[in-house]
């Protein structure tokens, strides 16, 4: 069972800094819908500068996957993408439930994308999506090694293949463009310990 703490919190830097926060003087929800949130913040710089129309997406969490069978694989999922409009390769992953830790997101995904199971679980990172614009973060687990131990159980929007790669091949399918989204690299620069 891996700590909680690396995928709870982000840790705060230690250095000492001049740069100041902005001011929030008001927030409103502009947009509420399941599946998207956006807020308005009318916000003050710290040169008194006045934004009235700064927009954060509202976004939950997402657990992120890297699954390693005993021989070595890592276990992907490719499926459309309609943001991009691309079918991409990636590792599992998810979104919250409301009030779901971390692990048991990143164990629900793992199952129900794939049909693996993990037995051993390690939390590798936690980090933000995109601070710029976005609320969310990224929390990243490896599990290993991991097993077929079922079907998937997809959602009604999801068609998702599961394809397993060896680890000697991944630098290269993400130097060929094959592998492209930044969890996924990421977590598998820091789970495997690659430099690219």
């Amino acid at each position: 069972m891996p700590s909680q703490k690396a995928s709870q919190s982000l840790p705060q830097s230690s250095m000492q800094s001049s740069i100041k926060k902005w001011t929030t003087f008001s927030s409103k929800l502009v947009f509420d819908h399941r599946w998207y949130r956006l807020r308005q913040d009318t916000v003050a710089l710290p040169d008194g500068q006045v934004v009235d129309d700064y927009f954060v997406s509202l976004r939950p969490d997402i657990a992120t996957v890297l699954p390693i069978t005993a021989d070595g694989q890592v276990v992907f999922v490719r499926q459309y993408r309609h943001g991009v409009g691309e079918i991409l390769l990636e590792l599992p992953a998810g979104t919250f439930n409301p009030k779901e830790e971390p692990l048991a997101v990143a164990q629900r995904e793992l199952a129900e994308e794939t049909g693996y199971v993990g037995e051993e679980w390690e939390a590798i990172a936690t980090f933000y999506n995109n601070p710029v614009k976005q609320n969310n973060r990224i929390h990243l687990f490896k599990a290993q090694p991991v097993r077929l131990a079922g079907p998937q159980q997809l959602d009604a929007t999801e068609e998702i293949e599961v394809v397993l790669k060896p680890i000697a091949a991944i630098p290269a399918l993400i130097a060929s463009g094959e592998i492209c989204v930044a969890g996924t690299i990421t977590a598998l620069a820091l789970g495997l310990s690659f430099r690219f």
